[in-house]
């Protein structure tokens, strides 16, 4: 059977809880991984929540496999992670592909905009200085 972008995201929806930014903000102080899954265009453009780890979400699975030479340690299969990125939709796929590759603990903040309205500390975009 075909699959939508619909349907892959509300199969991911139900796999990874949604909770709200003032809990992720909670649980980020607490220990937990907050991971930005934009593409790093978004994040040149429009900041980044302060201390998050970036990964995008199309170099997403080679990072979170030990065995593969371009993992990335900072994920923890028994840390907690918190995913975001431009609306939910990608942290949402990136939280079920992480589930299936053995990450117990992972939650969808949303969006960015979602960090930044409940408080969240933000780094802002660079100044590019003369450009238009």
């Amino acid at each position: 059977m075909t699959k939508t972008v619909q349907g892959m995201i509300a199969e991911a929806n139900a796999a990874v809880e949604k909770i709200p930014a003032e809990r992720a903000i909670e649980m980020v102080a607490a220990g937990a991984l907050l991971l930005d899954v934009r593409d790093a265009p978004e994040l040149e453009a429009n900041g980044r929540a302060t201390g998050s780890h970036h990964i995008p979400r199309g170099m997403l699975e080679f990072r979170a496999d030990p065995a593969c030479p371009f993992y990335d340690p900072t994920l923890q299969s028994d840390r907690v992670i918190v995913l975001y990125c431009g609306s939910g939709g990608r942290a949402a796929l990136a939280g079920q592909l992480l589930k299936d590759m053995g990450y117990a603990q992972v939650y969808n903040l949303g969006g960015f905009a979602d960090w930044k309205q409940a408080g969240g500390s933000c780094e802002e975009p660079a100044d590019r200085g003369m450009t238009k």
